[in-house]
């Protein structure tokens, strides 16, 4: 082939890798956890649930996840309240082939209802009025200082893990039902049933006596979900895709039921991939680093991959023949595990130290500084650094920061969140609509801890990195710097015309929409 020919092949190719991350393959590891934009993975984050109430009237959060291959998936599902991600529910879920489970959190007198009424195989199995959400994990030898209450529940975010896959056939049976396509990988002996598994009553008691960890193979993804707030009094929904990972995790990580593991940190091996600039006008590339387990915390593999130096969305808050307004949704799925050990002092005072990447300690919210810039439609912009945070940390007029989080514009309120923080400013020129970018600005540490001395906040450490450049250029460094906050999340959008004309006269007409954020990824 002709040198010239085959140079710009390469060239094609790898652009169109960095653009899917299907270079993973091709790099020196054999494995490296990514975010898979595909929206396919063995691990899937759904960034927010609630049953909050706006003006009397109560969200449900629906869900769904697909199983796109052929193979029984043993999964670990896993809801989580917003303040400080403790879990309020887990199970263990055995997804048969091309099988989807769906269910639904409505709102409890004292907090969160899960509900169910499909017959795939969850242990333990949900009663038909559905389970409550517990808070066994914030309270009592557990508290963080924060609310106690079930009132916690009502709002936070959920993760579905892929343990592995059911190889075991007879097991696999006990998942799967005779109508599925993966018929032919069960023995004619065994007597599937039309339309419901064949027996979970059989795979809850090998879930139970720890029968299932010889019959589990590594995970291998093909999972996808999706999740819709709705609002039937005020005919609102809002939709949004689970975030996926690819590559989580080489090994089988199949725990019984009631189990603290598996969790986030649980990356195997412990090498992380993605797309990042390395300055902000900078061409991105393709970004490899592996995380030793003595110098690096557990979380930080997956954090890497969700690693934004800043994100941006579109807002609009209009007066004029309509009430509209607008919510951001800022989840951190990994804060939780930079936060400890846990002190609890004489006078009831509870503090968790944090440990990096974020800015401070927990003290019944952990806060952090936020750069904040409103653009209306023409170029015009105000903005400031503000602070998200308890009153003990910054002037009472700002709120708290937490695991899930909304950020709203003039008091919107669109989700009707306890964990809100709103934008104080006016926007710009008086204008109604235009987009916001949140920064998470970088700054060092001021305190004693031995581990943080001369480390950055919102600066993630990693060990040995492959980058490879658009034009096919490798280049090796000891160590890198990853720059932000792993957040995820969305904007919400909600439009309300007080008098739709109609043909008979005026009703009442909301509707709304929903927009994930967009985001800059940054590594030095």
């Amino acid at each position: 082939m002709n040198p010239a020919i085959r140079t710009g092949f390469r060239q094609r190719a790898l652009r169109s890798a960095l653009a899917t991350l299907g270079a993973v393959a091709a790099t020196n590891s054999a494995q490296a956890v990514f975010l898979a934009n595909s929206g396919m993975g063995q691990v899937l984050l759904y960034p927010y649930y609630t049953v909050r109430s706006v003006g009397g009237n109560a969200y449900n959060t629906l869900f769904s996840v697909v199983n796109d291959t052929g193979s029984v998936k043993a999964l670990r599902v896993r809801f989580l309240e917003g303040k400080n991600g403790r879990p309020v529910f887990d199970a263990n879920l055995y997804l048969g082939p091309y099988d989807v489970w769906t269910g639904g959190l409505l709102p409890s007198a004292t907090g969160t209802t899960l509900r169910t009424e499909d017959t795939s195989c969850l242990v333990p199995a949900l009663p038909a009025a559905g389970i409550d959400f517990v808070n066994y994990a914030y309270t009592d030898a557990a508290a963080d200082g924060s609310d106690p209450t079930l009132d916690r529940t009502r709002e936070g975010f959920f993760e579905i893990l892929g343990m592995g896959a059911l190889t075991q056939p007879t097991y696999a049976a006990y998942a799967t039902h005779t109508q599925s396509w993966a018929r032919a990988n069960i023995p004619a002996s065994v007597p599937l049933l039309t339309a419901v598994p064949f027996n979970c009553a059989a795979l809850a008691a090998l879930d139970a006596g720890a029968g299932l960890a010889s019959a589990i193979a590594p995970p291998t993804g093909g999972l996808f979900g999706s999740m819709v707030l709705v609002n039937v009094p005020e005919g609102t929904e809002y939709t949004a895709d689970a975030v996926a990972l690819a590559n989580w995790s080489a090994q089988a990580l199949w725990y019984p039921a009631g189990y603290a593991n598996p969790q986030l940190t649980q990356v195997n091996p412990r090498v992380s991939a993605t797309v990042a600039r390395p300055a902000p006008n900078a061409p991105e590339e393709y970004v490899e680093t592996t995380w030793p387990e003595a110098s690096t915390l557990p979380a930080d593999p997956v954090s890497a991959v969700l690693m934004q130096d800043d994100i941006a969305n579109e807002y609009v808050i209009e007066p004029v023949n309509s009430s509209a307004g607008t919510d951001w949704v800022v989840s951190f799925p990994t804060k939780r595990f930079y936060y400890g050990p846990w002190l609890h002092f004489p006078d009831g005072a509870i503090l968790g130290r944090v440990q990096g990447l974020f800015q401070r300690n927990y003290y019944d919210g952990a806060s952090d500084l936020l750069d904040l810039r409103i653009f209306d439609r023409e170029e015009r912009s105000t903005g400031a650094t503000i602070c998200f945070s308890t009153s003990y940390r910054c002037p009472p007029i700002y709120e708290t920061f937490w695991a899930a989080n909304a950020v709203t514009l003039n008091n919107s309120v669109v989700l009707g969140s306890n964990y809100v923080a709103n934008h104080p400013a006016a926007v710009p020129y008086g204008t109604p609509d235009g987009w916001l970018r949140m920064g998470f600005p970088n700054g060092t540490y001021h305190t004693t801890y031995p581990h943080l001395a001369n480390r950055e906040y919102h600066a993630l450490y990693g060990g040995p990195t492959l980058r490879r450049k658009s034009d096919g250029t490798e280049i090796t460094q000891p160590a890198v710097t990853y720059y932000g906050l792993p957040v995820i999340g969305f904007a919400v959008h909600r439009y309300t015309f007080n008098a739709m004309p109609t043909a008979s006269g005026t009703v009442l007409s909301n509707y709304g929409g929903s927009f994930v954020h967009k985001g800059v990824r940054r590594f030095e």
